[in-house]
C-alpha cells in the first residue's frame, strides 16, 4: 500500500484524491440503494455489479492513466492500452486541463513521453488551459530528450504561442537552456525571428542575464546584421537594454562584435544613445565602469553627435552625393568651449535657492546690528528721556555715523538681491546676472567693513592701534576684490557676445564658409 492506493497487476502503485472521493460517493449510493430497496445484496456483490458498468470502467482507467503519467509508470500505461486500445483517443473528452503528455513532459518521464507520442502523435499539439503545448513545458524544464521526441512527432509546435504569446524557444532562452535552444532552432530556424512583447529573443537573453545563451544566438546568426541590431517597440537595441540593466560583461561582449559596434551610437525612440541611457540611470560605481567602456568604444551622447555631424549636401544640380568633409581639428576646441560659456547662467538659475539663503542671512545680520549697536543703548533706569538710544551716538557720533552707513549699505544690497530672486527675474539674462553679482558683492563688502567699524568702536586705543594695521590690509583687500569682480563682469558682458560670434563662425560647416562651392555644382 502506498499513499492509500492499491497496486494493480503490472506493478505500479497509484492514488488520486478525486478517484477516492468518487469511490466513497459510489459506495454511499450503493448502500443507500440496498437499504431503501431491502435488497439482500452484500457490499461486495453490489460493487461487483456496479463495476460491470462500462462508463465507470472507462473513467477508472482514465484516472489510472493520469496517475501513471505522474509517476512515469510504463507498465501501467502498457496494461491500460492493452485493456483499452482507445483510451488515448478519449483523452480529449476528459475534464482535466492538461493531457498525460503534458504531465510527463513537465516531470521529465522520458520513456513514458516517447511511448505516448509514438502511440498518438497528435498529443504533441494539444494545449493546456494556459495555451501551452507539451513542448513548452519540456523546453522550460530543460528535458532535452523529451524535446527531441516531441520534435520528431511535429515541428510545427516550435512556432506555437502560449497564452503569454511565447513560443518554446522563448521559454528556453529565459532560462538559458542552450541545448534546448539548439534543438528548437535546428527544427525551425525561423523561430529566432519571433518577437516577444516587441523585443527579439536577443533582448530576452539580455533581460534575463543569460550571456552564454546570447553568445549562442549571436553565433547562430553572425552574418545577419539586421538580427544583431534588432530593436524593441521602444527602439532600444540590445546594447541599450544591456546598459539599462548595467550588465557589464554583456556590454563588453556586444561592443566586441563589429556589426554592433558600427551602430553603437544608434538612438532609440526618444533620441537616446546607450551613453544617454546610462546617464539617466541611478548612478553607482558600475555606471562609472560602463561609461568608460562605452567611451572607449566610441559611443557618444546624442547632442554631441548632432552638433559634430555636418548637414548632408543638398545635391543641387546633380544626383551624385558629394562626400562629407570632416570638421577641421582647429575648430573642435571652440565647439567644446561654447557650452562652457553658456552654462554659467544655467548654473546660477539652479542655485537660486542658495543665493536667497545667503541674502537673507546678510540682511538679518545687518538688521540685528542696527537694533543692537556696539556699546548698547541707554536703559530706562539711567536716562529715561533717551531710553533705547545708542550710547556711542553721544560719545563718538562721527564713527557711529560711519558704522550706520556701512551697515545700511550691506542691508540695502542684500534686500536688492532678495527682490531680484523673489520676483522671479530670469537669471539666464546677462543683465540680471550682472546686477545680482554686483549686489551680492556690495552686500558682502559692506558687511565686512561694518565688522571692522564695530570692532574699532568697542576697542580701546592701544589695542586698536595694533589692530588697525591688520584692519587696513583687510579693507584694501576687500576693496580690491570688489573692483576686480566689477571689472571682470564688465569685460565679460563686452567680450561674451564677440566670443560667441567667433565660436559660431568657427563651427560652421564647409558649405557655409564657401557658399560659392555649392552654387557651382
Amino acid at each position: 500500500m502506498v499513499g492509500g492506493g492499491t497496486c494493480r497487476k503490472g506493478g505500479c502503485c497509484f492514488s488520486h484524491k478525486h478517484y477516492n472521493v468518487r469511490l466513497s460517493l459510489v459506495y454511499k449510493l450503493l448502500f443507500k440503494f440496498c437499504q431503501t430497496s431491502h435488497s439482500q445484496l452484500t457490499r461486495e456483490e453490489a460493487l461487483k455489479s456496479f463495476r460491470m458498468d462500462g462508463r465507470y470502467v472507462e473513467e477508472e482507467n482514465m484516472v489510472e492513466l493520469y496517475e501513471a503519467s505522474r509517476h512515469g509508470c510504463l507498465n501501467t500505461l502498457n496494461t491500460l492500452i492493452q485493456g483499452d486500445p482507445r483510451i488515448l483517443d478519449r483523452i480529449s473528452l476528459t475534464p482535466f486541463p492538461e493531457t498525460p503528455l503534458h504531465i510527463a513532459s513537465l516531470l521529465g518521464h522520458i520513456e513514458f513521453s516517447r511511448l505516448l507520442v509514438g502511440k498518438k502523435p497528435t498529443l504533441a499539439k494539444e494545449v493546456d488551459a494556459l495555451g501551452r503545448t507539451p513542448l513548452h513545458l519540456a523546453s522550460a524544464e530543460g528535458h532535452t530528450e523529451i524535446v527531441q521526441a516531441l520534435l520528431k512527432a511535429n515541428t510545427d509546435v516550435c512556432l506555437a504561442f502560449d497564452g503569454a504569446e511565447r513560443i518554446p524557444l522563448h521559454l528556453a532562452a529565459m532560462r538559458g537552456l542552450i541545448e534546448i535552444m539548439k534543438e528548437l532552432i535546428i527544427a525551425r530556424p525561423e523561430s529566432i525571428w519571433v518577437n516577444l512583447n516587441g523585443g527579439s529573443i536577443l533582448h530576452l537573453c539580455v533581460r534575463f542575464n543569460h550571456l552564454d545563451a546570447l553568445k549562442f544566438l549571436v553565433e547562430s546568426a553572425a552574418d545577419c546584421d539586421e538580427f544583431l541590431n534588432s530593436e524593441d517597440h521602444d527602439g532600444n537595441s540590445i546594447l541599450h537594454s544591456a546598459v539599462m540593466l548595467k550588465q557589464t560583461k554583456a556590454i563588453k561582449y556586444l561592443l566586441s562584435l563589429p556589426a554592433i559596434k558600427r551602430k553603437a551610437n544608434a538612438t532609440n525612440m526618444i533620441g537616446y544613445t546607450a551613453l544617454d541611457v546610462l546617464e539617466v540611470c541611478p548612478g553607482d560605481f558600475k555606471c562609472v565602469e560602463i561609461q568608460i567602456i562605452l567611451k572607449e568604444a566610441g559611443v557618444g551622447r546624442s547632442k554631441d553627435l548632432n552638433s559634430s555631424v555636418p548637414p548632408p549636401p543638398s545635391g543641387i544640380g546633380g544626383d551624385e552625393a558629394q562626400p562629407l568633409r570632416p570638421p577641421r581639428q582647429s575648430r573642435q576646441p571652440a565647439a567644446l568651449l561654447r557650452p562652457r560659456i553658456t552654462s554659467w547662467g544655467n548654473l546660477m538659475e539652479k542655485t537660486r535657492g542658495t543665493w536667497m539663503v545667503v541674502a537673507i542671512v546678510i540682511a538679518a545680520m545687518a538688521f540685528q546690528a542696527a537694533l543692537s549697536p556696539p556699546g548698547g543703548v541707554w536703559q530706562g533706569n539711567t536716562r529715561s528721556d533717551e531710553a533705547g538710544i545708542a550710547v556711542l551716538s553721544y560719545y563718538h557720533p562721527d564713527d557711529y555715523l560711519c558704522f550706520l552707513f556701512f551697515n545700511t549699505a550691506s542691508f540695502s544690497a542684500s534686500v536688492c538681491v532678495l527682490f531680484l530672486l523673489i520676483i522671479g527675474f530670469p537669471l539666464t539674462s546677462t543683465f540680471a546676472r550682472w546686477l545680482l553679482a554686483v549686489s551680492m558683492s556690495t552686500a558682502l563688502l559692506f558687511l565686512a567693513i561694518t565688522y571692522l567699524s564695530a570692532v574699532s568702536l568697542v576697542t580701546v586705543d592701544p589695542v586698536l592701534v595694533e589692530f588697525s594695521k591688520l584692519g587696513h590690509i583687510i579693507f584694501y583687500v576687500l576693496c580690491a576684490g570688489s573692483v576686480i569682480v566689477c571689472v571682470i563682469l564688465i569685460l565679460w558682458m563686452v567680450i561674451k557676445k564677440k566670443l560667441l560670434n567667433f565660436i559660431r563662425n568657427s563651427t560652421r560647416g564647409p558649405a557655409e564658409d564657401h557658399p560659392a562651392n555649392v552654387s557651382n555644382v
